[in-house]
């Protein structure tokens, strides 16, 4: 029996590193299937999902800035990645029968659909997942926060965060071994600890629309179905009442 969702429109953050694989660069298809896999599952349980795709498997616009790249033209490098890997899912998720639309926040019509909030809303109530690339369309802007933004702006009920990790940790647990897992936190805990999950932009925007932002592992089949349904492991991020009842 397939649990039963908690949402009714979610937004789900995947880091560009998370559809590497065991690559050190680019894309691993297997990954993008598995994951699109997963979000199909979550689609056929009658949830409206939208994703945004970071692209540092391909670029990532804070590196090029260290290696001499200005940083603006740097950020800019790294939204473009954000649509290859935006159109990479859409064409796997559309293989799973599942109908995906592209929209990007830096117009290139040829490619997919510009950012329209009223044509993403419609887009999700007539059932389409809704990929968001191009960030925010700023540099200085991480994807991250376009998530937060989007989120915002859809009305969805959680921003899910799939990571590497099943969770919020004191320090990165790969390289700290007694590095604590929380459960719960508190927006302001985590910006006032400086856990680095996701940048204090991101985090604050969701805080000030009350949008609970859950932490888990993206490389763990069927997780996602899982966590919309209260059940597996994560981290909860909330106000503090929530987060702390």
């Amino acid at each position: 029996m397939s649990p039963q969702p908690n949402y009714r429109r979610v937004l789900l953050k995947i880091s560009g590193e998370a559809l590497m694989g065991s690559r050190e660069y680019g894309l691993d298809f297997e990954t993008v299937a598995r994951i699109a896999r997963d979000v199909s599952a979550v689609h056929r349980l009658g949830v409206e999902i939208c994703l945004v795709i970071g692209g540092g498997n391909i670029f990532r616009g804070l590196s090029g800035a260290v290696e001499g790249i200005e940083r603006a033209t740097a950020d800019y490098m790294g939204m473009l990645a954000t649509v290859m890997n935006s159109l990479a899912m859409q064409s796997v998720l559309e293989q799973h029968d599942v109908d995906t639309r592209v929209l990007s926040a830096i117009p290139m019509e040829s490619v997919c659909e510009r950012y329209i909030r009223r044509r993403a809303l419609r887009h999700l109530e007539k059932g389409r997942v809704v990929i968001f690339a191009g960030g925010t369309g700023n540099p200085f802007f991480t994807t991250d926060t376009a998530a937060a933004l989007r989120a915002s702006e859809m009305g969805c009920d959680a921003l899910l965060k799939g990571t590497k990790v099943d969770g919020v940790y004191s320090a990165d647990p790969i390289k700290v071994s007694n590095a604590v897992r929380y459960d719960k936190l508190a927006y302001l805990e985590v910006l006032s600890e400086d856990l680095k999950v996701m940048d204090a932009a991101a985090i604050s925007l969701a805080r000030e629309n009350n949008i609970p932002i859950l932490v888990f592992s993206i490389h763990n089949a069927g997780a996602f179905a899982e966590v919309i349904a209260g059940k597996g492991k994560f981290t909860l991020i909330a106000q503090a009442g929530e987060a702390h009842g």
